[in-house]
């Protein structure tokens, strides 16, 4: 089935590299901040007309890509705006200008795009630029090692994509993405097998993701890039990080066949979003503790395309992308919060038996909304996977305040959310559900689990044995990411203008 966007979306790109050529050559600070904010203004606009015309018309068979458009296209104008008064009386601004304006317009292209190596391109194109926005301070050691480091993921990461294209193009005879897909789908029709050059496909681009996403172990660049202004973290953590997530859900009928690629979807992100979760806790610093939540979601965005609950994925990537946008641009109010937060009476913590209650409690309001479901929409099937991984993560919620009776109304309001959300996802994607393999799914369950009663064990019991020995090694980051660093240092040594170590040998 062809890809077809509205022409309105398809100049979405246009309107970001066009605006380029005057945003070059005014060199009055407000001349090419306007022309940067005329560009976002009329993005916006180019999408919401799209939408309306997809609407009237009916002829846009790519909702996912239109859907993602108009997040972009949303967090374009607010970023650029924000950016305009938060590098007020700084140097280099048209260069953080310009690179901002060919990062957006590389990352419109990958979501836009209905050819495989315009995507591709796109998408190394969007990590070059990038790259210039995380060194806009050229004088920090700090920003320099830490974008060095993301510099070499990344370049694995498309020779990843590369190989993965070769194959992909090779399989389909062309690289339209529509006529891969259905290369990909009249195979599974003849033999009911990918055949080892799509599975190797699969799993190459699988690795791309797991590189591109910050995943363990190469996730130490994501947790360590706060030298660059606080816009290009909200750029980084609400946008281009999630392009992993769209790559999976455009492919989706590709790895739903692939359990190689499934498998290593799962474990790498679910042990991400396990031991993130787990080092999050130690963490003191707002901006530090939000990328560690960015690696965390991640970690569970690749796992639940591995379980194949893409529907689940598309509505966790459109509500982390704009949550984690406003929680960057947020966080100078954070004093201001924790003022206010402690006027406010101190609530005691839950004990480890209240938290398992409430785990209990959310079975059991699962099971009643499963059956109301299927008594109700019997023809609709319920993604029970989803719902059990959305109830342990809710858990918490039946204790809310203490008042079990309204925190058990708001984590059924909560699940029966997800289920209308659920259902707008399935329209966007138009994709069949599908079974991940019983192992993978287990697995999935059981580190879900583990998770919530070791934190139950922690919270209840912050003085215990558990906690004193987990506390040093999650501090630490369980000194996952020294030993990449190690690694690429050896291989590729990162050059700076100033020694990364003060004269008294302190550190930078």
């Amino acid at each position: 089935m062809p890809i077809i966007l509205p022409p309105l979306v398809e100049l979405l790109p246009w309107v970001y590299a066009l605006t380029l050529i005057p945003a070059s050559l005014l060199h009055t600070r407000d001349h090419f901040w306007w022309s940067a904010r005329g560009a976002g203004y009329l993005g916006l606009s180019l999408v919401l007309a799209a939408w309306l015309q997809a609407a009237l018309n009916e002829q846009s068979d790519d909702r996912l890509g239109l859907a993602m458009a108009g997040l972009i296209s949303v967090l374009a104008l607010v970023i650029i705006d924000y950016s305009r008064r938060y590098l007020e009386g700084e140097l280099g601004q048209q260069r953080y200008v310009l690179a901002l304006l060919g990062t957006l317009a590389a990352v419109a292209t990958v979501v836009t795009s209905t050819d495989l190596i315009v995507l591709v391109g796109a998408w190394i194109f969007s990590s070059l630029c990038l790259h210039q926005l995380l060194t806009f301070y050229r004088d920090r050691p700090q920003a320099l090692v830490v974008a060095h480091k993301k510099f070499l993921a990344s370049r694995l990461a498309d020779v990843c994509l590369l190989l993965a294209t070769g194959l992909l193009v090779r399989t389909g005879g062309d690289s339209s993405i529509a006529v891969i897909l259905d290369a990909v789908n009249s195979r599974l029709q003849a033999s009911g097998q990918l055949g080892w050059d799509l599975q190797l496909a699969a799993l190459l681009l699988a690795l791309a993701v797991i590189l591109k996403s910050a995943q363990l172990p190469v996730h130490g660049w994501l947790i360590q890039v706060m030298e660059a202004p606080t816009p290009v973290s909200a750029l980084l953590h609400a946008g281009l990080v999630n392009l992993g997530g769209f790559l999976l859900l455009r492919f989706a009928p590709l790895f739903s066949a692939a359990v190689p690629a499934q498998s290593v979807l799962v474990v790498v992100g679910g042990l991400t979003a396990v031991i993130a979760a787990l080092v999050m806790m130690t963490r003191i610093s707002i901006k530090v503790r939000l990328a560690w939540s960015t690696c965390a979601q991640m970690g569970l965005m690749l796992l639940e395309c591995g379980l194949g609950l893409y529907e689940l994925a598309l509505v966790h990537l459109l509500a982390h992308s704009l949550y984690k946008a406003h929680a960057f641009l947020a966080a100078g109010e954070t004093v201001a919060q924790a003022r206010q937060h402690a006027l406010q009476p101190v609530a005691p913590l839950p004990g480890l038996g209240d938290l398992l209650w409430a785990l209990l409690l959310a079975g059991l309001a699962l099971a009643l909304l499963q059956g109301a479901w299927t008594w109700l929409m019997p023809t609709h099937e319920l993604p029970l996977v989803a719902l059990t991984i959305l109830a342990i993560g809710l858990a918490p919620w039946c204790l809310r305040r203490g008042q079990m009776l309204q925190g058990l109304s708001m984590f059924v309001l909560l699940l029966a959310a997800y289920l209308l959300w659920h259902q707008a996802a399935a329209w966007i994607l138009d994709t069949p559900l599908t079974q991940a393999p019983l192992l993978l799914t287990g697995l999935a369950l059981l580190l879900f689990i583990s998770l919530y009663l070791l934190q139950a064990l922690i919270l209840a019991r912050p003085q215990g044995a558990l906690a004193q020995r987990l506390y040093p090694l999650a501090f630490a980051g369980f000194y996952l990411d020294e030993h990449f660093t190690r690694l690429t240092f050896r291989l590729w040594p990162v050059r700076s203008p100033q020694p990364l170590t003060s004269p008294t040998g302190d550190r930078p």
